[in-house]
């Protein structure tokens, strides 16, 4: 089947299928339909045509529609000393500690070590997962770092130009400086890549090792005012947004279709 056909066997009616996603009401549905402003695997719906809430891609004003039911998609804000695990064999706190009330499996999209805080991403959606861990999509990531001062404006140039460590060169996309007081520095950073601990090593090797890491997003998810140790649903606009900076295949990505997230690398 082409990826630009309608789906009608097993389906169900389009505009139903809108209205248990939480879109709009079916009348309401029927209206966006019938405006065009529906597509389904990137052809233009029209009303009378099915839909299967699983399998086909759904967009409305251009924005992807999560229709399947069972995918769960969550922020977490990781606590410095908990483990980016499921579980730990060695008894330490680990992710699945803080996920008391959700039923459902979900994995975390890649990890912040035990000494990192802040922003994780959780999901069963194995293959949006995969897109977002994959370096060749090169997601961006923020963190706060703080680390001993006075810092010289020369670490910033130096690590927006690139450094050589011992697996590869490495570069930030962006650096500022946010405060700075006394013998403390902490700084704005961004960057796409998740090799192990790649932050930590850049510093240290610039000669300023870091005393605190906070993720404060990936992506065009925001850390926000989320507590540590609690997590939340992303809603739909922020799912959207996962699917857009995704939606390009990345250079040498694969579309394989997961529904388990692999733990791949550490930030």
């Amino acid at each position: 089947m082409s990826s630009a056909e309608v789906r009608t066997d097993g389906a169900e009616r389009l505009q139903k299928v809108l209205a248990q996603a939480g879109v709009a009401s079916r009348r309401a549905s029927e209206d966006l339909i019938a405006a065009r402003r529906v597509t389904v695997n990137g052809k233009v719906a029209k009303l009378g045509d099915k839909a299967d809430p699983i399998a086909d891609i759904i967009h409305v004003d251009g924005q992807r529609i999560v229709t399947d039911a069972t995918l769960v998609y969550l922020a977490m804000n990781k606590p410095r000393g908990v483990v980016s695990t499921m579980a730990d064999d060695k008894g330490r706190e680990a992710v699945a500690d803080y996920l008391g009330n959700i039923s459902t499996r979900v994995y975390h999209v890649g990890r912040l070590d035990a000494d990192s805080e802040g922003l994780l991403l959780l999901t069963n959606d194995g293959t949006l997962a995969h897109k977002l861990m994959h370096p060749s999509y090169e997601v961006p990531k923020t963190y706060l770092v703080e680390v001993v001062g006075p810092l010289p404006r020369v670490v910033g140039r130096e690590l927006m130009a690139g450094v050589q460590l011992e697996d590869g060169p490495a570069r930030l996309d962006d650096y500022r400086l946010i405060q700075a007081i006394d013998k403390q520095a902490l700084i704005e950073i961004v960057i796409h890549e998740g090799r192990n601990r790649i932050v930590r090593r850049m510093f240290e090797h610039v000669g300023f090792p870091v005393q605190r890491l906070v993720r404060t997003a990936i992506g065009p998810i925001k850390l926000g005012d989320l507590k540590a140790g609690r997590h939340r649903r992303l809603n739909a606009g922020e799912v959207a947004a996962l699917f857009k900076i995704t939606d390009r295949k990345g250079r040498g990505a694969q579309e394989d279709t997961i529904r388990e997230v692999p733990e791949v690398y550490e930030d």
